[in-house]
């Protein structure tokens, strides 16, 4: 009889092509605005399932560094990060990519491969399909501040102006930093040019909507996440961004403003005599839904999952806000967010939990009170700092819901796993 030969084992990958592979995915990572050290993490787990055991990994929100060490040494690169955030397909594609590459699951030269077809990949309704999803989303959030029936046409007006001018800088960084002041600047114009003509446009609510992708809301809860986990780099870093995001868009609207002939304190005028509808908000929520998955090109099935979660975070924080006050319900929102968006993606096969979440943090927009406190600033320096403390405390609780709605699902999830362990071994139990 002939014996046969054992299989031979699969032969490690290139280290170099490995370290390329490895630092294009935390770059992917880092443009999804993933936790520097989640990426961290994620790429050591990656190196190791591809047979390098001795791996460091440093990232940092805007580069990362990998060692890699095998039979001729150690090899050490620094790749930086992309300019621009990913949209919610490219999210998909990325973490979908990293599951597999996780078991070791891709050749890394295919990896490379994939990686550069998901940057090339065109918005996926196309540009008219990126425009009418911002003028949606920017009309959903206008019906969850004040739907008015002027607020609603100047959101819809206001929001194409705006969708239009980030189409124009779409796949381009030449404009990417200035873009938020001139979008704000020409918001601020409009606006106050329509107030000067007799319509009555709310500028404190008006101002909002329209900018709200704009706003650093997920970039300021992150940046209090790191710090949390002790990352003061990281994390420090991100909430300067942020402020100097929320300084730049403030700036803006101060410059519409004041080519309209009014000051900045007129910026932050409300005149509050209006009715609010109750179903107003929550159709204001599935609106602002449909315009995210449209203007993000979300990945394919992932609508239901998103309004799924956008209501139930708005129903948690709109409940917490009656309880307790609005500058604690983030938390509230965000604890239920969490973990759904974890549940969703591992145990009902979903979208990833980054694609459906974030929307979450845009509705619930903690940089839209940072926006106008910085505003006042502009005019009331005691009004100001007042609402950059109130800021402080939304930040940090929507950081602080974060991070225990991770810790209760991974709870949840270790729970779930003992009890069925305990049940399969339970006596009288036929196997």
């Amino acid at each position: 009889m002939i014996s046969e030969s054992p299989p031979a084992e699969t032969p490690p990958p290139n280290t170099a092509v490995l370290l390329e592979f490895l630092s294009r995915l935390g770059r992917g990572y880092l443009a999804c605005g993933e936790q520097t050290a989640k990426v961290e993490k994620l790429l050591r787990a990656i190196a190791s399932a591809y047979g390098m055991r001795k791996s460091r990994v440093v990232a940092f929100p805007t580069a990362v560094f990998i060692s890699l060490h095998d039979s001729s040494g150690e090899r050490v690169t620094l790749a930086e990060s992309e300019p621009q955030m990913l949209r919610l397909d490219q999210m998909a594609d990325v973490y979908a990519l990293g599951e597999e590459a996780q078991r070791a699951g891709v050749d890394p030269r295919d990896g490379l491969k994939r990686l550069a077809a998901i940057r090339r990949q065109k918005v996926r309704f196309g540009p008219a399909g990126h425009v009418v999803g911002h003028v949606i989303l920017t009309v959903g959030l206008a019906l969850v501040l004040m739907p008015t029936a002027t607020n609603l046409a100047a959101a819809a007006v206001l929001g194409l102006i705006v969708g239009l001018i980030k189409l124009f800088n779409l796949g381009r960084t030449l404009l990417s930093v200035p873009l938020p002041v001139i979008a704000a600047a020409v918001v601020s114009s409009l606006v106050f040019l329509a107030i000067r003509h007799g319509i009555p446009v709310d500028p404190l609510h008006a101002l909002v909507p329209p900018l709200v992708t704009f706003l650093p809301g997920g970039m300021l809860t992150l940046g209090m996440l790191e710090l949390a986990y002790g990352d003061m780099v990281s994390g420090s870093s991100r909430l300067i961004a942020g402020f100097v995001q929320l300084v730049l868009l403030a700036f803006g609207l101060a410059i519409g403003a004041i080519f309209t002939g009014y000051v900045p304190a007129d910026l932050v005028y409300s005149s509050g005599n209006y009715g609010m509808a109750l179903w107003a908000p929550w159709a204001g929520v599935l609106v602002f839904g449909v315009g995210v998955y449209l203007h993000f090109s979300a990945p394919r099935n992932s609508l239901q999952w998103m309004i799924l979660v956008l209501l139930l975070a708005f129903a948690a924080q709109r409940f917490a806000s009656g309880l307790f006050s609005s500058e604690l319900s983030g938390f509230f929102g965000m604890l239920v967010a969490t973990p759904l968006g974890y549940l969703i993606q591992y145990r009902f096969r979903g979208p990833p939990a980054a694609v459906t979440f974030f929307p979450a943090f845009w509705l619930l927009v903690p940089g839209a009170l940072g926006l106008l406190s910085v505003t006042r600033m502009l005019s009331d320096r005691a009004a100001g700092l007042d609402g950059l403390i109130t800021v402080i405390y939304v930040i940090t609780s929507i950081a602080l819901g974060t991070l225990v709605g991770a810790s209760l699902y991974r709870w949840m999830s270790e729970n779930i796993a003992a009890l069925r362990a305990l049940a399969r071994k339970a006596p009288g139990r036929r196997t």
